[in-house]
């Protein structure tokens, strides 16, 4: 299949894709647009912000700021738990990128905690319950929005000016600007809306960014995210982020269940194939960073929302992976 194939191949089967970008030894090789958008137009990433904000905790730890085994609760001296809770204690910030932190709710309690004022006060009333800290996988949008609170905590400013600074800057990324909304009406445009989107990330009423979702980019700019990735934390020889942090965000943690496919969990990235290490970073309507270092390339891909794309790797794999 050759590039006009292609483009016309996912104008067909993939109504929704945006922008693909392949990146092969730090060239791009590949750009591609679809309905109507160019390249610099960004788009609702949706769960590859989790993913972006594993490389914010990683540059953290590696300034020493915080360190993975240290309790949630550390934090927040002044909250007070629930009578009877004890399991909330043991939560780590490793439970919380793995996804094997407890939680009280079955389902994602949407509006409870996004009609609060403090989004992470409310999810720390939802964390622990009775059966403990049992090392299972529970996927969690809403679950993970203390990581954003605690990267503001031990940084001293908030969590966008350090993501600013510290990843978006190095790699020549436009800032990304807060974003809020002021009803529900608001939110559900934002995450459903067709149109691109300016260079933002979503935010609580209080300013903290969402951790679970939330981030605008274009596939250019999450290229450049995938091509650090690839050279182990560093980009056009400057170093972002140690060689160290990649090696143990991308390393298998946990194995997720029938619903995930079986596949391996790092640190808020999905482990695609653990024997040659391709990893990649996943969001709803088939947003995606995908990473092959042992051929040295990388994809991604920006969509419009559309619920239940599941087959996005597939189609990486079996129609550019060839190509590259």
């Amino acid at each position: 299949m050759d590039y006009k194939l292609l483009h016309n191949f996912v104008s067909e089967n993939h109504k929704n894709i945006c922008q693909i970008t392949t990146m092969k030894k730090g060239k791009v090789v590949y750009s591609d647009t679809w309905n109507g958008f160019d390249g610099q137009d960004h788009f609702h990433i949706a769960s590859v912000t989790k993913s972006i904000i594993s490389l914010l905790i990683g540059i953290a730890v590696d300034k020493k700021l915080m360190n993975l085994d240290q309790k949630i609760l550390e934090f927040y001296p002044d909250y007070q738990m629930k009578r009877g809770e004890k399991t909330i204690q043991q939560i780590t910030i490793r439970h919380l990128l793995t996804m094997t932190a407890p939680y009280k709710f079955k389902s994602e309690p949407w509006t409870k905690v996004c009609s609060s004022p403090d989004w992470s006060k409310t999810v720390l009333d939802l964390m622990g319950g009775r059966r403990g800290i049992t090392g299972e996988f529970k996927y969690t949008t809403l679950g993970i929005q203390v990581l954003s609170d605690l990267i503001s905590k031990v940084s001293g400013i908030s969590t966008i000016e350090f993501a600013n600074a510290v990843l978006f800057s190095p790699l020549g990324i436009k800032p990304r600007i807060a974003y809020t909304v002021k009803n529900k009406e608001e939110y559900i445009d934002f995450i459903t809306s067709k149109e691109p989107k300016k260079s933002v990330w979503f935010c609580e009423s209080n300013g903290n960014v969402t951790a679970g979702f939330g981030l605008c980019m274009s596939s250019l700019e999450m290229a450049k995210i995938g091509q650090m990735c690839l050279e182990k934390g560093v980009y056009q020889n400057q170093r972002i982020i140690s060689a160290n942090w990649i090696k143990e965000m991308t390393s298998s943690s946990v194995q997720c269940g029938e619903r995930f496919g079986f596949m391996n969990y790092g640190y808020l990235w999905w482990i695609i194939d653990p024997q040659n290490n391709i990893f990649a970073a996943i969001g709803d309507g088939g947003n995606v960073i995908y990473i092959n270092p042992v051929k040295e390339f990388i994809v991604t891909v920006t969509s419009t929302f559309k619920p239940a794309v599941f087959d996005r790797i597939q189609f990486i794999q079996e129609h550019i992976e060839p190509m590259m």
